[in-house]
């Protein structure tokens, strides 16, 4: 017999004279009650053994973790909480789990470290269930989005020759052996007899080749891992990572700005009406979390009502230089509460600052736009008529509450001297990206596109406060378990 999920009998309109359920254990009460889950939904469906005709080795078997099958009548539920139950006929123990080392016990609540050493079993709690349900819906949202629109999906290259944010931070990729390493002449590695022939990394970013599909489909979209080699241990960064980047040609700042908010809202929105009981129980974990911290540290919003905030509220556009004098005479940057001080224009805005802008200040959504071109990438394009020693380029910042920035974006430099200019002056060498050059020298056009890093936007619908509980296994410093 065909077995039928959780979710779809807790969704029954009718009672069933016999149905098959398979899932894990959950709980198993007075030798009678199995809380069964299949991981289709939050709820367990509870399952009534008759105890009195069921072998004693195998309700010794029913232990949290096994895997059962059974087979019986989907009946109305005598007890609270739940609107059917399965009233067991047969019941067949298909794996064992030994209920001394099992890990994941239900009585013992267990620690996000612990859970992380264990991310191969967290997937079973409720709390990651609900997590990775919520970060599937999301990932079917983004595409749904682009595809709606007409955007063409790009597979871009995962093993990259170039570093498109000029950050150096990269996994470098080889098939040299460590121990007889090729040399050159002057002592320095012969990439030529690597496997690429040169020197290769991991992406950081898919930007630089989607702009070339771009100037070419018009709007396109990249949805895939990357990586940054960046030693930071926070609760905020990866080494391994999902990254959305859309490019579209012929769109301005204004506009690229114009499809983020819309983008994020959309994917938001769509998330709420597809994971409610998930959103509802991870609102709760939420909640409880709060009650630990100090007063002045607690959010004043509720995961849903962060999240329709969202949805509610126009994102303020703010230039960087105006933010700067927002900052400059804050209170917490007058009392020097903030850990790095804003004292003059250019500085590098924090994730404290951000968060002000956004929490304390506008109390709503912020794109920051204009940014100083000395701490943004190559790539973007120069704004004209810029006071000398003061030059800003077409850059934009989504800052979210909680957050600080989910979204970084900006027009790209269609400008081919300007381009070449601003590569000189960084040390960029032009025939690495002879490729990328070549879309200024042939049909140049103005384009734009942003990057979201896919972990904080799920960061931000879940509630979560680690990133590293919002991917299956994650990737951080002295850390490639699993």
């Amino acid at each position: 017999m065909k077995h039928t999920k959780v979710k779809d009998l807790l969704n029954s309109s009718k009672t069933l004279q016999e149905v098959n359920a398979k899932g894990w254990v959950r709980t198993f009460r007075n030798n009678q009650f199995i809380a069964l889950n299949d991981g289709s939904t939050l709820q367990n469906i509870q399952c009534v053994v008759d105890f009195e005709n069921t072998p004693e080795e195998i309700l010794k078997r029913i232990t949290t973790g096994a895997a059962i099958s059974v087979t019986g009548a989907l009946i109305e539920s005598k007890g609270a909480g739940q609107k059917y139950e399965i009233q067991v006929a047969t019941l067949e123990i298909l794996g064992d789990s030994d209920a001394e080392k099992f890990p994941i016990q239900p009585k013992n609540k267990p620690s996000l470290d612990f859970l992380r050493e264990n991310a191969h079993l967290r997937v079973r709690t409720n709390m990651f269930g609900a997590i990775m349900r919520v970060r599937s819906v999301l990932s079917f949202a983004v595409h749904q989005y682009f595809q709606e629109r007409g955007f063409v999906y790009v597979n871009t290259p995962i093993i990259t020759g170039s570093d498109a944010e000029g950050a150096g931070e990269m996994f470098k990729v080889t098939a040299l052996p460590f121990d007889n390493t090729p040399r050159t002449e002057d002592g320095k590695i012969n990439y030529k007899e690597d496997f690429f022939g040169k020197e290769t990394n991991l992406t950081v970013s898919g930007q630089l080749e989607a702009e070339t599909y771009a100037m070419a489909l018009g709007q396109v979209y990249t949805f895939g891992p990357t990586f940054r080699a960046e030693n930071s241990n926070t609760s905020r960064h990866l080494a391994e990572f999902w990254m959305i980047e859309p490019e579209v040609a012929f769109n301005d700042l204004n506009d690229n700005m114009d499809l983020a908010e819309d983008f994020i809202q959309y994917v938001i929105k769509y998330t709420l009406s597809k994971c409610e009981d998930d959103l509802k129980f991870l609102e709760g974990r939420l909640t409880e979390e709060e009650k630990s911290k100090p007063q002045a540290e607690r959010s004043e919003m509720s995961l849903l009502e962060k999240l329709n905030f969202v949805l509610e509220n126009n994102f303020k556009r703010v230039s960087y230089t105006e933010a700067i004098d927002i900052l400059r005479d804050s209170t917490p940057n007058k009392k020097k509460k903030f850990n790095y001080i804003i004292n003059e224009w250019g500085a590098d805005l924090q994730s404290e600052h951000e968060r002000y802008l956004v929490e304390k200040h506008f109390k709503c959504p912020v794109i920051l736009f204009d940014y100083p071109a000395n701490i943004k990438a190559f790539y973007m394009r120069l704004n004209d008529n810029t006071e000398p020693g003061k030059e800003t380029v077409r850059a934009m910042d989504i800052l979210f509450p909680g957050i600080g920035e989910i979204v970084g974006g900006s027009q790209r430099e269609e400008r081919h001297d300007v381009l070449i200019e601003k590569m000189e002056a960084l040390g960029i060498d032009e025939e690495e990206l002879w490729w990328y050059l070549d879309t200024r020298r042939f049909g140049t056009a103005v384009h734009s596109g942003f990057g979201l890093g896919f972990e904080r936007l799920v960061l931000f619908v879940t509630g979560m406060t680690n990133i590293r509980d919002v991917i299956p296994f994650p990737r951080t410093p002295q850390n490639a378990e699993f």
